[in-house]
């Protein structure tokens, strides 16, 4: 394979159906490439004390993932040899244990598929209109990222 037919993608999915690592990391891998990083968010079963019984995620699904290619954008700005870029996002109730975000970044080398993961998701928390609510034995939270912009701006 000529690396001019392994075009850089971005694989952009938000789903109410369980995420599966090995279905994201294999969209990423690339003969040109030597390195998959991957950021795996998953359900906590606790918070400042609380027992956490599930999360649920609410987006507005065209506004995240317009936000989402944009994030890609920057990435391939920030790391030229970047090569696929894989965001999932699950919506809806989410148990513990499971995976509420996956993201895989693949490159020739680790240290620029690595610093891509970790803005992405950083990125993510920050800008993409994805809502949290954790579920409680006796009650419920709606949960700002400490990362979002606009839950920072009014305070």
């Amino acid at each position: 394979m000529d690396e001019s037919e392994d075009v850089p993608k971005d694989f952009i999915k938000l789903k109410s159906e369980k995420l599966s690592v090995d279905e994201v990391s294999e969209l990423v891998i690339s003969p040109y490439c030597g390195a998959v990083s991957l950021f795996i968010g998953t359900t906590r079963n606790n918070f400042e004390g609380k027992k956490v019984i599930h999360l649920e995620y609410e987006a507005y699904t065209s506004m995240a993932e317009t936000e989402i290619k944009k994030i890609c954008r920057n990435v391939r700005e920030k790391w030229p040899s970047v090569k696929h870029i894989a965001v999932h996002h699950r919506l809806g109730v989410v148990p513990i244990t499971e995976a509420s975000v996956i993201i895989a970044v693949s490159s020739p080398h680790r240290a620029e598929s690595l610093e891509a993961v970790k803005y992405c998701i950083n990125t993510l928390k920050a800008s993409v209109p994805i809502w949290k609510k954790e579920i409680y034995e006796d009650e419920y939270s709606w949960k700002e990222n400490k990362e979002c912009f606009w839950a920072n701006s009014e305070k």
